[in-house]
């Protein structure tokens, strides 16, 4: 094998010590698994929360919205949808000013799990937030990179 077949030691350690989409994907696994534990008791996972989360406002969110907002396509977002919509926490239904769209409103259980879960989300959330210098400014600066 060439030199060009293959990395050699120095530039595998220059990727792990530098890349932003390593760090980025470690980070998220470890705070998925802290918010996944913090929210288990609820029955949901971090992704659950944030898709309930989404969909916490006073009119049905056309799905193209919450599938932008959560940065996921429709086909993710529907397989998300599924086992909330089996619990009756969402109601996903045509839309009515489309008739080839739907629309995902929160229900009524969705709304008070949703707020049952809260607290423990804030908790976690206040744990780790400290651990971060400059917390508003890496919001900023992972909105400016989504």
């Amino acid at each position: 094998m060439s030199k060009r077949d293959s990395l050699s030691t120095a530039q595998t350690h220059h990727i792990r010590d530098t890349c932003l989409c390593l760090h980025v994907q470690r980070a998220a696994r470890t705070l998925a698994r802290r918010f996944d534990e913090a929210l288990r008791p609820y029955g949901l996972t971090n992704g659950q929360f944030s898709l309930l989360t989404a969909l916490n406002r006073p009119a049905p969110a056309p799905m193209s919205a919450v599938a932008k907002l959560l940065a996921m396509d429709r086909t993710t977002l529907t397989a998300n949808l599924k086992p909330l919509e089996r619990r009756r926490l969402v109601k996903v239904a045509v839309d009515p000013d489309d008739r080839r769209g739907r629309v995902v409103t929160l229900t009524v259980s969705g709304r008070k799990l949703l707020a049952a879960a809260f607290p423990a989300w804030r908790e976690t959330h206040g744990t780790l937030e400290p651990l971060l210098r400059g917390a508003d400014r890496f919001r900023a600066d992972l909105r400016a990179l989504s």
